[in-house]
């Protein structure tokens, strides 16, 4: 069941309830926070992976029991959907949602993927989690500059690797979001970050 919306009807209703929208911005936050520091000040990094790692526990729960447009069940769509709303959007024929479009509902899991990485990946760097040895395998570690182990040893090995990963492909998909948002709200003629403010939308 689509949740495709009527021409304009005069009023804007509620969409996105105040905890979807107080946790979208705090995460942008953190996110910003955690991409900038990249690790200095060690406090304030781990700060913010912290939250972002609580946030994806509070927004798989909120998927589920949460109000209507913030449930999974509402606006999980294929891949083939999300495409196909992309194609629809870029040649001005995509139909407006008034929950999260195909493509939206696709970036809001990975996003969460991503999250889920890099947060598991730094909680295993900072309480020293051995690699295991097929990861080990795959991502070797990277000679430090000052050849000794320690600090640097830690931040150049695998799990150091691989949350850099995670960390770059957060920064990419941020991109492609608000390159959608952006799209979204002019082919659709309204603002979609007005919406996630103040939680309304036309109906």
């Amino acid at each position: 069941m689509t949740d495709a919306a009527s021409p304009p009807a005069g009023g804007r209703i509620p969409v996105w309830d105040p905890l979807v929208r107080i946790g979208h911005w705090l995460l942008l936050a953190a996110v910003a926070i955690g991409l900038i520091t990249r690790g200095e000040p060690e406090s304030l990094h781990q700060a913010a992976g912290y939250f972002v790692g609580g946030y994806v526990v509070f927004r798989l729960i909120w998927g589920i029991v949460g109000p209507k447009r913030a449930r999974f069940e509402t606006f999980l769509r294929s891949p083939f959907a999300g495409l196909r709303y992309l194609v629809d959007l870029v040649t001005g024929k995509a139909e407006r949602h008034v929950g999260h479009s195909p493509a939206g509902g696709l970036m809001v899991i990975a996003l969460l993927l991503a999250l889920s990485g890099v947060t598991a990946t730094g909680l295993a760097m900072e309480n020293h989690v051995p690699v295991p040895a097929v990861i080990a395998t795959l991502v070797p570690a990277e000679a430090g500059e000052e050849g000794e182990a320690g600090e640097a040893g830690e931040e150049e090995g695998p799990w150091g690797e691989i949350h850099e990963a995670f960390a770059n492909l957060i920064l990419g998909l941020a991109v492609l979001h608000v390159v959608g948002v952006a799209v979204a709200s002019i082919a659709h003629r309204e603002s979609l970050v007005r919406s996630m403010i103040d939680g309304r939308k036309r109906p």
